[in-house]
Order: structure tokens, then C-alpha cells, then sequence
């Protein structure tokens, strides 16, 4: 993928069209001239395209491997390798990837072992990887991500974890029992994307009215808009001033 401020091969007021062998051009799908969006020379990789889906090998490097044979032996090497379905090192970050109905058990051992002592859930949110028509728009495909941070403020370390649902089922466990500064954070990503966090003490809307229909930060939802009237010109909603895909 290219920054913004690439503009190679392509000019910010060229269509988005996909130009082939798994690449798209652009933000939003939009044609013609006018892209204000500044990523007018991104370069993405399309569903079916390089996506990397692989585990990294160890050594992780760092301090990485050491919270990681902490965390095998606080919860068993069984445990483990049952919940942690594989583990990302990237751009100086670890992400540990858990399956759903383990993840209180690790993050009990993150915050409890002294090896670990990963105190603070400084972030729960939520990320809808719906494509446009491409595979990650499958029914039974778990598209519904939820991602952790957890910093060990004992040892100045910070981890991720991300646990994936499908929409059909997108149910996850609460951490709000282990780390109470999720609770908020756990009603937003529900809210937002429809997420239920099972054993939740009270799981309401936080931003949206109680009955708003929907979940606004899923990709299947309609960007909408309030059309208006300005000396006698109309300012459409922004879904239909320009073509999005």
C-alpha cells in the first residue's frame, strides 16, 4: 500500500477503478475529478489479493517471546495453543489472535501473573472487514473483529489481542469482570457494530438512541445524509454526490 502523498502511476483526479492484478486505486471508489480526500494516490489490495492471513514464526524478537512463554505457562501449553489461533508480529506490535471462548482465561493470566502483569485494558473497538462483493462478504464469514489493548504499566509493555465473529453469531465474552475500564468501551463497539458482549452488567447504547435501527460503523451500512436547502440550492446527502462502491 502507497501513502497519500504517492502519486505515482496515477493522478489524483483519475477514476478508482480497479486497474487489475488484485489492486485498487483511490479511496471510496470514486470517479472523476474532485477526489478532496488526499488519497487520491493509495494503492490497495483488493479481497483476493496479498493479504496476509499467516502466523509469524518464531522467534518473535524482543521482549515479545518472553511475554509469550509467560502467558504458555501461566494458562498451559494446551490452553494455549487451543486459544491463541495465531500471533502477528508487525510494525514493532504483537497481535495474538484468540478464539472467543478462551479469551477470559488469557486475559485473567495477562493481568494476574507476575510475569505478565498486564494491569490496564486501555482500549476495547471494533472493525467490520465486509468487502464489496469479495470474499470477506460471505455469509458465515467472520468479518466482526473485536481488538484489545492491554498495557503492562509493571514492565512498560503493550499487547493486542483480536478475537472475530461472524454476524450470524457475534457473540463475545465480556472482560468487563477482569478489566472494568472495557465497560464503555464494550457498549460503544456494540452500539457501533452490533457486537454483544455476553455476562456485560447493563449492555445499552451508548452514542445511538435506544431504538435506533442498526449498527452505523458496519460496512453494509448506508452512509445516509440530510439533504440542505441553501439560497435556493440543495446540498444532496453525501452518498449521492458522488459513486462509491
Amino acid at each position: 500500500m502507497t501513502g497519500p502523498g504517492d502519486r505515482s502511476g496515477t493522478d489524483a483526479g483519475q477514476g478508482a477503478a480497479a486497474p487489475g492484478g488484485g489492486f485498487r486505486k483511490g479511496a471510496f471508489g470514486v470517479s472523476g475529478s474532485g477526489d478532496t480526500s488526499g488519497f487520491g494516490g493509495l494503492v490497495r489490495v483488493e479481497p483476493g489479493g496479498a493479504v496476509a492471513l499467516h502466523s509469524t514464526d518464531r522467534p518473535y524478537g524482543g521482549w515479545f517471546d518472553e511475554v509469550t512463554d509467560a502467558l504458555v505457562e501461566a494458562v498451559g501449553e494446551a490452553t494455549y495453543a487451543a486459544a491463541v489461533r495465531r500471533v502477528l508480529v508487525d510494525r514493532g506490535e504483537i497481535t495474538y489472535f484468540v478464539a472467543r471462548e478462551h479469551l477470559l482465561t488469557l486475559v485473567q493470566a495477562l493481568r494476574d501473573d507476575d510475569a505478565l502483569r498486564f494491569e490496564l485494558c486501555s482500549s476495547v473497538s471494533g472493525v467490520d472487514y465486509e468487502g464489496s462483493g469479495g470474499p470477506a462478504a460471505t455469509p458465515g464469514r467472520p468479518r466482526l473483529h473485536v481488538v484489545y489493548h492491554l498495557t503492562s504499566m509493571t514492565y512498560r509493555r503493550r499487547i493486542r489481542l483480536e478475537v472475530a465473529v461472524t454476524v450470524e453469531d457475534p457473540h463475545v465474552p465480556s472482560v468487563s469482570s477482569v478489566y472494568p475500564t472495557a465497560d464503555w468501551h464494550e457498549r460503544e463497539t456494540y452500539d457501533m457494530f452490533g457486537v454483544v458482549f455476553d455476562g456485560h452488567p447493563a449492555l445499552t447504547r451508548i452514542l445511538m438512541p435506544d431504538d435506533w435501527d442498526g449498527h452505523p460503523q458496519r460496512k453494509d451500512y448506508p452512509l445516509g445524509g440530510v439533504p440542505v436547502e441553501y439560497h435556493g440550492a440543495t446540498v444532496p446527502p453525501p452518498d449521492t454526490r458522488r459513486s462509491y462502491r
